[in-house]
């Protein structure tokens, strides 16, 4: 090679060099969505609790499986259950704000009883758990301006979290375990990211007894389990 040409040579290897360190960079980069997309994953949520059997009942079937969920708590049922609240937090569950009261007319008569609302049901969960809950879910799915107030609970620090999937435990009448397993299947049909509705509060044993059915289903749809 003529030495005139070899500065030329030089100066072009060593912008092929760069171009490919910097297109190696840009790969890297830039995020890869196929996976997160197509993962099957299931949130198990509980409302209204804490109570006395179910609730035990229900975190006895997710230690065996090895589950951890998210629990929404109504801080006026804690007393006398309160070890019950400290087993979901000492097991690895998530704790969110659901009410203090559960009274409709009480919580939504305005946004600051909303808020407040919010806020004792909060500091019961942090006076006996040592956690401060930022997950909330609106009792009752919310009102008539749950987009302003959602925002509003969005501003205090909460992260609301709805969900897309129901075991029927609130909707059918006296169900029994193989209706909630039905249910279940029959609303998470077709979703990658499944929030399933259960609640735990004294009167829904059957959804204890449905649970490991209904974890069974997940599991062989290939989902994983996870909270929020």
């Amino acid at each position: 090679m003529q030495k005139k040409y070899i500065p030329f040579a030089f100066l072009f290897v060593v912008i092929l060099v760069f171009l490919a360190h910097f297109s190696a960079r840009l790969g890297a980069a830039v995020p890869a969505f196929t996976f997160a997309d197509s993962e099957k994953v299931v949130y198990l949520t509980f409302d209204d609790g804490p109570s006395t059997k179910v609730t035990n009942a229900v975190l006895d079937v997710l230690g065996q499986e090895k589950i951890k969920a998210t629990f929404f708590i109504v801080s006026d049922r804690t007393a006398g259950r309160e070890e019950t609240l400290r087993r979901i937090a000492r097991e690895g569950h998530s704790l969110g704000v659901h009410s203090k009261s559960h009274e409709y007319h009480k919580i939504y008569a305005s946004d600051e009883s909303l808020l407040k609302d919010a806020r004792d049901c909060a500091d019961v969960i942090e006076s006996l758990t040592g956690i401060t809950p930022n997950l909330y879910r609106f009792p009752g799915g919310g009102c008539g301006n749950r987009d302003r107030e959602k925002k509003l609970l969005e501003q205090a620090g909460y992260r609301v979290i709805g969900w897309n999937a129901v075991c029927g435990d609130e909707e059918i009448p006296h169900a029994t375990a193989d209706q909630l397993y039905d249910s279940t299947v029959k609303t998470a049909k077709g979703k990658n990211s499944v929030v399933l509705l259960c609640h735990d509060s004294a009167n829904h044993k059957a959804t204890a007894e449905a649970l490991p059915r209904i974890i069974a289903y997940f599991r062989e749809q290939g989902y994983l389990f996870k909270a929020f």
